[in-house]
């Protein structure tokens, strides 16, 4: 040694070039890093966590990690993914795009994951996303719904698994207007997630003939409400329509129910995650969708609950939802798609992903379910519920009233924002 420090550019640049040279690697593509393993090595495929475990959506974010989690150790129990083994790393994307933005950076560049997973916030989404991007790295976008995540920021690497305002504004919206009545208030978290579904919400309301009679928008972390809910109450509003989420919600929720405004005007919310609602579960009220629910009546559902609950014994939340749910199927999905590929080819992996089909059935859910090419958002049943009147046990407070199929709920206006680079515009690697 020379007293040279040798940093892991320098080694992977002079491991590319000696590789080329000596015939055994051919590069294609712009690549920005490329990992040289020994011949008939069986390295670990590595997975970095983008969870949240504090701010808005800190319950969230845990219960994603452990949904993902669940997926990992299932493969690692059958001997892993084409004879590696799963590892992963977690840290705090603290509900904060810079923090987001910090940990995907280290994740790729210092801890070397292949695949980044998670996220509820849509702000720490996309800003993981652009760093994703930069080195090819492919990243699944768990939980987070703003439409324009499969729209105006979409990309070639990030694929989204959960149902967004559109979806959910177009399962609700119709009926609402028909049954309830045409004057709408959209009451609206002031980020990304919040103005898009409130937008989606919206178009759909005047699209049936309703109108909107105020937006009220919603700083991130808003714990009094009262000054909002007067207004809403000088307006007299038919139906409040919300885009308020994590410990925002709960606190509107508890707020609503004290000043015994949750049964006139109605209120439709567009998503409820599972972390919200069992943290004030005596406050729940209103409309609001999701994409999966515990107590389905369809196959595999109950097996799947007993097989998480064995996992997480200790954890603060007894069954799991759909923000754990989400986080299972996608990681599931993700190495599915790595051993059909063949390997860790980051766009042989985003080809296959590009491309998946799944069963009713093996999705828990009334419709069978896909992934489309053109946005890379999961297509999949929505369903709208309510608070149960007459739950089967403490841990049964939803009312499913309504399913709706893939196509009907599917958001038409995202192919057209939604632009995806070439294939051979992505940086290529392999792990």
């Amino acid at each position: 040694m020379n007293g040279k420090r040798i940093t892991r550019r320098r080694l992977v640049r002079t491991s590319a070039m000696a590789a080329a040279l000596a015939g055994g690697a051919t590069l294609m593509g712009p690549w920005k890093h490329l990992h040289v393993q020994a011949q008939g090595a069986k390295k670990p495929i590595k997975l970095g966590l983008t969870c949240d475990a504090s701010g808005q959506y800190g319950n969230s974010g845990q219960d994603d990690v452990r949904g993902i989690r669940m997926a990992i150790d299932e493969f690692n129990a059958r001997g892993g993914v084409l004879g590696r083994k799963i590892e992963w790393i977690t840290a705090d994307t603290e509900t904060n795009p810079a923090t987001g933005s910090r940990v995907a950076e280290r994740f790729i560049t210092r801890e070397e994951c292949g695949f980044l997973i998670g996220a509820v916030h849509s702000g720490v989404a996309n800003a993981i996303t652009q760093v994703a991007a930069k080195y090819g790295t492919v990243y699944l976008n768990t939980n987070s719904s703003a439409p324009s995540e499969a729209g105006e920021n979409c990309s070639r690497v990030k694929f989204v698994w959960d149902g967004n305002g559109t979806n959910f504004a177009k399962a609700t919206v119709k009926n609402a207007v028909a049954g309830i009545g045409k004057k709408w208030l959209l009451l609206t978290n002031d980020y990304v997630w919040g103005h898009t579904t409130s937008a989606a919400t919206k178009a759909q309301v005047e699209k049936v003939g309703g109108r909107i009679v105020d937006n009220l928008l919603v700083p991130q972390n808003t714990r009094d409400f009262t000054s909002y809910l007067l207004k809403i109450q000088q307006a007299k509003p038919d139906v409040v329509a919300t885009a308020v989420g994590g410990d925002d919600i709960k606190a509107l929720r508890q707020q609503v129910a004290q000043l015994k405004m949750d049964g006139k005007p109605a209120w439709i919310n567009n998503q409820q995650d599972w972390p919200d609602v069992w943290g004030a579960p005596d406050t729940l009220f209103g409309v609001f969708g999701t994409t999966w629910y515990h107590k389905l009546p369809l196959p595999g559902v109950a097996e799947f609950v007993k097989r998480w609950q064995t996992a997480y014994k200790d954890s603060p939340i007894p069954v799991p939802g759909n923000v754990s749910y989400n986080g299972y199927m996608a990681t599931r999905e993700l190495l599915r798609a790595i051993e059909r590929a063949g390997g860790t080819n980051n766009v042989k992996v985003i080809k296959e992903l590009e491309n998946i089909k799944v069963s009713a059935k093996d999705r828990m859910q009334h419709f069978d379910a896909h992934m489309n090419p053109a946005t890379h958002q999961m297509q999949q049943t929505i369903y709208l519920a309510r608070r149960n009147p007459k739950p089967a046990d403490k841990t049964d407070l939803f009312e499913i009233i309504s399913w709706t199929d893939p196509k009907t709920a599917e958001d038409d206006a995202a192919p057209t924002k939604c632009k995806l680079v070439p294939y051979e515009k992505v940086p290529n690697y392999e792990l």
